[in-house]
C-alpha cells in the first residue's frame, strides 16, 4: 500500500500534506468538540455536571441580554468589513495598476508595517489618538474647529468600529490585491477598444473578476472580528461590550462555562451561516453576469 501511494505524483502530495492535515485537524478539531460538549454541561462554581442538558441554550433564548450582544458584534462586525474593505480596495487597485512592478514588494512591505507592533499596543494607540485630550481632540481645539472635547469617539461603538477597521485592514488589502495582479490586462484593453469607458470598464471587467479577492477579504475581516473581545474592552466602554466580552465574562469572571460555551457556539453558527449566505449570493451575482 505504501509502495502505490509513492510511486504517483498524487500519492507523493498526500503523503506530504498528512502530518501538517491530521496536526492541524486535531488542533481545530479538538477544542471545537470540547466546547460543543461542554455547552450541554452545567457549572455550579467549581463543580461541573455532565448531564446532558439545553438549559444553556433555552437561558440564551429566553435573557434579551445575549440576542442583544449578539446583534451588536453582528452590526460591528458588518459595518467594519465594508469599511475596511471598501478602504482596502483603492488602496490595493492603486497598488495593481498606478504602482510600477519594481516598487510593488516595498508598498506591500510598507502595508503590512502594522504588523510589526503588538495588536495590543496598536490599540493602546487608538486610545491615546482618540481620547479626550488626544491627538484628534487637542488638534481640533488647538484649530478652532470645536470648543471642547469630542466625547463620541472613545468607549463607545465608534471607537470599536475604527480600531477594528485600521487593525483588519491588511487582512482586507492583500487578498484584494492578489486578485487585481491576477487580471489580464488585455482583456481592460478589449473593453476599452469596444467603446466602455474607464468606469464601466471598472464595473463591467476589473471588478467582476477581482471578486473572489473581495470575498477572501470579507471573509478573513468579518469571521474574526465578531469573536474580537480586546478591542471592545479596552475602547468600547460600558455601551461597546460584544459577544465576545461575554463569553469571556462567562468563563473567566462567572464560573460558567458550560454557558460561555454555548454563546460560543450560536456566536460560530450565526457567522457560519452568515458567510455561507454571503458566499452563495455571490455566486449567484456572478453567474447572472456571465
Amino acid at each position: 500500500m505504501f509502495n502505490k501511494l509513492t510511486s504517483s505524483e498524487g500519492g507523493r502530495g498526500l503523503l506530504l500534506i498528512s502530518p501538517p492535515f491530521f496536526y492541524a485537524l486535531l488542533l481545530m478539531a479538538f477544542p471545537l468538540g470540547a466546547i460543543i460538549l461542554f455547552s450541554f454541561w452545567t457549572q455550579d462554581f467549581m463543580d461541573v455536571d455532565t448531564t446532558f442538558t439545553l438549559n444553556n441554550y433555552r437561558q440564551i433564548i429566553e435573557q434579551p441580554i445575549y440576542g442583544a450582544l449578539l446583534q451588536r458584534s453582528l452590526f460591528v462586525s458588518a459595518v467594519v468589513t465594508m469599511v475596511t474593505v471598501l478602504l482596502a480596495f483603492p488602496i490595493a487597485y492603486f497598488v495593481s495598476f498606478h504602482v510600477r512592478p519594481d516598487r510593488k514588494s516595498l508598498w506591500l512591505f510598507l502595508i503590512t508595517i502594522p504588523f510589526w507592533t503588538s495588536y495590543l499596543i496598536r490599540v493602546f494607540l487608538w486610545k491615546v489618538i482618540l481620547g479626550y485630550n488626544g491627538v484628534i481632540n487637542t488638534g481640533l481645539l488647538n484649530i478652532g474647529l470645536i470648543d471642547e472635547p469630542l466625547t463620541f469617539i472613545l468607549y463607545n461603538i465608534n471607537a470599536v468600529i475604527i480600531t477594528l477597521a485600521h487593525a483588519f485592514a491588511p487582512f482586507a488589502i492583500l487578498p484584494i490585491f492578489v486578485a487585481l495582479e491576477k487580471i489580464d490586462r488585455s482583456l481592460l484593453e478589449a473593453s476599452r477598444d469596444l467603446g466602455e469607458n474607464k468606469v464601466m470598464t471598472f464595473f463591467r471587467v476589473t471588478l467582476p473578476l477581482a471578486m473572489p479577492g473581495v470575498v477572501a477579504a470579507v471573509l478573513i475581516v468579518f469571521i474574526p472580528t465578531i469573536g474580537d473581545y480586546v478591542t471592545p474592552e479596552l475602547m468600547g466602554g460600558a455601551g461597546g461590550k460584544l459577544i465576545a466580552n461575554m463569553i469571556q465574562t462567562q468563563f473567566l469572571a462567572l464560573n460558567n462555562a458550560p454557558l460561555g460555551a454555548a454563546l460560543a457556539v450560536v456566536a460560530m453558527l450565526s457567522v457560519t451561516a452568515i458567510s455561507l449566505v454571503f458566499i452563495l449570493l455571490n455566486r449567484r451575482w456572478l453567474r447572472g453576469r456571465s
